[in-house]
């Protein structure tokens, strides 16, 4: 059987798995939720958008004759790694998922770990704090309800709307991050605290070794639960799995 892999992507990983796959000779696809506006090149075919469900997803992965679905994507896109277990399901095609490690601390930390960012925006409090809010730009609302902050994002893309946090700085820029950068970034803010997701990798963990230098405390949001999958975590590991499976 020829390989014709779907990578559900939007992760360093996932690029990483693209240039392997390219370099290797192997037809794959990279599929992009399109929320950013100007994603990397790739080496491999791109499709950018939703695909209607699961079921959707299935009947493109059945129309593209797809032999493997990797979900490489980001460890909080629940409701699209369920529906990629849920199409894999429906098309008999085998899914493999590759998955950075969590973050997990280190001596000097001072992490707290919260169910979800209701939690921690409920956890906040009345008194003004300087918050570095490490989240992205899709679940700002949930902290609209705390006004009284100073929150600082750090996006991708420049914002399209207005942003529902009346006291915000807006820093665009695009990873991986170094540690002077995020001390420097960090200081030049004032900020006392920070709340990201537990999305691990080496990317994005540059403000948590910043935190540690300063001595600031960090509220990390854990993963949400995804449906079982064989799980990898490197992605020359998915190429062993091709091999096993079909030789390649």
């Amino acid at each position: 059987m020829t390989p014709n892999l779907l990578i559900l992507g939007g992760t360093t990983e996932a690029s990483q798995l693209a240039r392997l796959v390219a370099e290797r000779g192997i037809r794959a696809t990279l599929s992009y939720a399109g929320r950013t506006e100007t994603p990397r090149a790739q080496p491999v075919a791109v499709r950018t958008g939703g695909f209607g469900g699961a079921e959707g997803l299935a009947a493109w992965m059945r129309q593209h004759q797809v032999t493997h679905l990797i979900d490489a994507t980001h460890p909080f896109a629940a409701q699209m790694s369920q529906n990629a277990h849920a199409a894999a399901a429906l098309t008999g095609t085998p899914l493999i998922r590759l998955m950075r490690p969590a973050w997990t601390p280190a001596p000097g930390d001072d992490w707290t770990g919260l169910a979800d960012l209701e939690t921690a925006a409920m956890r906040l409090g009345a008194a003004p704090r300087r918050v570095f809010l490490a989240i992205g730009r899709l679940h700002l609302a949930v902290f609209a309800g705390q006004p009284q902050h100073d929150y600082l994002l750090r996006l991708v893309d420049p914002p399209e709307a207005p942003l529902p946090l009346p006291r915000v700085t807006v820093e665009i820029a695009r990873g991986p991050f170094d540690l002077a950068s995020d001390l420097a970034l960090l200081r030049r803010h004032g900020s006392d605290l920070i709340i990201a997701k537990n999305s691990g990798g080496r990317g994005a963990d540059a403000k948590l070794e910043a935190a540690r230098a300063l001595g600031l405390p960090v509220w990390l949001i854990d993963r949400p639960v995804l449906p079982p999958a064989q799980t990898v975590s490197d992605p020359a590991e998915v190429l062993a799995r091709l091999h096993a499976d079909l030789g390649v």
